[in-house]
């Protein structure tokens, strides 16, 4: 159902009304209806062709080759989870048989997980397809059974109702029920509050900024039956630079990380905003060839005008903190572009200002220079939950500090070696999350199969007549899903 126009609470409760009714009869179906349905909407989207390219180039600013790669990705993901469902062991099904001669006597118990209702998606304004209307959220939660109700960005209106237009016509061809999908399109703070307190919202997913994402956050948490809000709120991605890494490779590391935090205009939730190293001559030389490899990027166009105003806004506030001074030009060809800055302060004035660990969204990077490896690892522990961080060193510097990978860990879902962050393969391995405020739920991941787990919940059937159980939970396992069964994993 796509709705030009949202403006009054009582249509939200109709929109919400409707997609619980829907849930009611989407969650029967079987996992290959559901695996045809999303395999159905990523044949639409790449039906929109051209169209859709064009359309979201004029409203983000974004070229042709990131976009067509980001709808491929977006596709991707619903036919991965498209081959999840077929092959169906993600509901983790177990049965464990009843023991009669036992004393008590043992009942029968099986258990798997069951989709939770209703799921509200906030668009992405950085990623208009694979963070948005179709992207990992939606995708993964019509997988799990869910119904979806998304809140259109209004950075690119005109391309989600593009995409939601390709999700209404694969529910038509693939016979779903007619809400399982709807699109609202009203962008006030008001409509987005109202979707995550009305009733029958059963689930929040988010991408954007910590404000943003906190937001929704508390507005669920007050609700008289509060629900999980999964917000992914973005981070500064610490970089470690450690000395035998610097003393072999200062230029071949800093060249590596120029590309990485100019990447998309800096416009990445992975973006390495932190780097943090040793005073030293091979600091000084990964400083003075990221500064002339920053210097030759020339100034680009951001996503929209308030992205690039908070960019501007947000490193002038880092720039004029005590302490930190630039080692880049800061010249824009006009108004609407954005210039590369990478900035320099000492370890101690690190310390002393909280306003530098704050994330500047962009083409933005502060280095840290420190006194010694222990206020390196103070630097790195006073930063809060960070989706990812990363270490580059050698072979000498893990035998020298074999902790910093154990310490890495504890700040961040994703832990790089002698990589940059920028760039989230979507696979079953990979997490995107982190401790708070990189997330409001460390234990889940944005990306991947596993981010269908953040919109179940298990069920557990005691007792249970076989013909009254699910499939997937039946003796004669007429699915032939991997099951867990008497303890013993995945028969």
């Amino acid at each position: 159902m796509l709705l030009s126009s949202i403006t009054s609470l009582p249509e939200i409760d109709l929109v919400m009304e409707q997609s619980m009714l829907a849930f009611l009869e989407y969650k029967k179906t079987n996992p290959k209806e559901r695996a045809a349905f999303l395999e159905r909407i990523a044949l639409e989207i790449e039906t929109l062709s051209e169209e859709l390219i064009r359309t979201t180039q004029a409203e983000t600013n974004l070229p042709e080759a990131r976009l067509l790669g980001e709808r491929g990705r977006t596709t991707m993901q619903l036919r991965m989870f498209a081959a999840m469902l077929l092959e169906g062991s993600w509901v983790e099904a177990s049965v464990d048989h009843a023991i009669l001669e036992r004393v008590p006597a043992k009942p029968d118990i099986r258990k798997m997980l069951v989709p939770i209702g209703p799921v509200v998606v906030f668009g992405a304004s950085n990623f208009p397809y694979a963070y948005s209307t179709a992207g990992g959220d939606t995708a993964s939660a019509l997988a799990a059974g869910n119904t979806v109700v998304v809140k259109a960005h209004p950075a690119h209106l005109k391309t989600s109702q593009l995409i939601a237009s390709a999700i209404e016509k694969a529910i038509a061809f693939c016979n779903m029920p007619t809400y399982t999908f709807q699109h609202v399109t009203e962008s006030s703070f008001e409509i987005g509050k109202a979707l995550v307190q009305q009733s029958n919202t059963s689930a929040v997913g988010f991408t954007g900024s910590f404000s943003g994402g906190r937001a929704l956050f508390d507005y669920a948490a007050v609700r008289p039956r509060p629900i999980p809000v999964f917000s992914e709120m973005g981070s500064t991605n610490p970089v470690l630079l450690l000395p035998n890494a610097l003393e072999l490779n200062a230029e071949t590391i800093a060249s590596q990380y120029a590309g990485s935090i100019t990447l998309g205009v800096g416009q990445f939730c992975t973006n390495p905003g932190l780097l943090i190293g040793i005073k030293s001559a091979s600091l000084d030389r990964f400083k003075s060839t990221l500064a002339t490899a920053i210097n030759q990027i020339p100034a680009a166009k951001m996503l929209h005008q308030g992205i690039l105003s908070a960019y501007q806004k947000n490193r002038s506030i880092a720039l004029s903190t005590k302490g930190v001074n630039s080692l880049t030009n800061d010249i824009a060809s006009n108004k609407i572009d954005a210039t590369p800055i990478i900035a320099m302060v000492s370890g101690a004035d690190f310390l002393a200002n909280e306003n530098l660990k704050e994330e500047v969204f962009g083409p933005y990077a502060l280095l840290i220079e420190c006194t010694n490896i222990e206020e390196v690892k103070q630097v790195w522990k006073s930063v809060s939950g960070q989706l990812t961080t990363s270490l580059m060193g050698t072979d000498k510097d893990f035998e020298l500090h074999p902790e910093l990978i154990e310490m890495a860990s504890s700040i961040a879902g994703r832990v790089l070696l002698n990589g940059v962050p920028t760039g989230v393969d979507v696979c079953a391995s990979m997490v995107h999350g982190g401790p708070y405020p990189a997330s409001t739920d460390s234990r889940f991941t944005a990306v991947g199969i596993n981010a269908v787990k953040r919109w179940v919940r298990p069920v557990c059937y005691q007792n249970c007549p076989d013909h009254l159980l699910p499939d997937a939970l039946k003796e004669s396992n007429p699915l032939q899903i991997k099951r867990m069964v008497d303890g013993n994993p995945y028969q």
